[in-house]
């Protein structure tokens, strides 16, 4: 069976693919004029065309029909995280958490955050590649780094909300304790025990330093409830991982 390869046009009645898609579709993929390819505009549609014109940096195309996809899973499921010093741990979040199945990426510029700048356009293209990929219809809304007290008092951020920290046992250099206690002591509960299904969430995922604890108090004012991940200690990326699968759990 001939394998489907998509193309990400958010334009798709331009009928042409953007130059980057364009290159790879010719020069790689070598297809020429009659070819058919599919294509999905990352807000829920897929199309069958074929190629009109193939020549130079130009991929034209003819849509043959339209497929509008159902969303795969109720609710929202929205990440926010900060990011890690290593850009490769956060790479592979993001194509990760967009296979499983995400809608919102938000980046947090946290007190003891050790990157504080991020190339969103990388960060993009790898998005666009997961999503591709794993043939998802909706590409994740990719938000520029904010730092981590203007985040919690946005007024669009859904009514379930939660935040992953460690202050009842302390955080190694590069690890993100799952297992995690409220700053009073009382354990947290597990985030997919009071997750309520088919319903918009937000789960905040700390630096390797973690939270501060007057993030996590912020936080709590504001609305957000402390959580725990599981028993294991979990590294930034691998805890990010885990909150979007246990929320996509609760929303399958």
């Amino acid at each position: 069976m001939k394998e489907v390869r998509f193309f990400y046009t958010p334009e798709p009645e331009a009928g042409q693919l953007p130059a980057d898609e364009a290159q790879h579709a010719l020069r790689v993929l070598r297809l020429q004029m009659g070819d058919e390819i599919h294509l999905m505009d990352g807000t829920g549609g897929f199309y069958r065309a074929v190629i009109t014109e193939a020549t130079g940096h130009h991929c034209r195309y003819r849509i043959e029909a339209r497929e509008p996809q159902q969303p795969e899973w109720t609710g929202m499921i929205h990440l926010a995280v900060a990011p890690t010093k290593n850009m490769d741990r956060m790479e592979w979040l993001a194509e990760k958490a967009t296979e499983v199945g995400l809608d919102r990426l938000s980046l947090l510029d946290c007190r003891f955050s050790e990157r504080r700048v991020v190339k969103t356009d990388r960060l993009d293209k790898i998005l666009i590649a997961a999503m591709k990929q794993s043939h998802k219809a909706w590409k994740p809304v990719l938000e520029e780094m904010m730092p981590f007290q203007k985040f919690i008092q946005r007024t669009d951020l859904p009514e379930q909300r939660f935040i992953a920290h460690c202050h009842a046992d302390a955080c190694s250099e590069h690890s993100a304790p799952s297992l995690i206690g409220r700053a009073g002591g009382e354990s947290a509960p597990f985030l997919l025990d009071i997750l309520q299904p088919q319903t918009p969430a937000l789960v905040l995922i700390g630096p390797e330093g973690d939270f501060s604890i007057d993030e996590v108090r912020a936080a709590e004012a504001a609305g957000f409830r402390s959580v725990s991940l599981g028993t294991s200690r979990l590294r930034t990326e691998t805890a990010a991982l885990v909150a979007v699968h246990l929320m996509r759990l609760a929303n399958r």
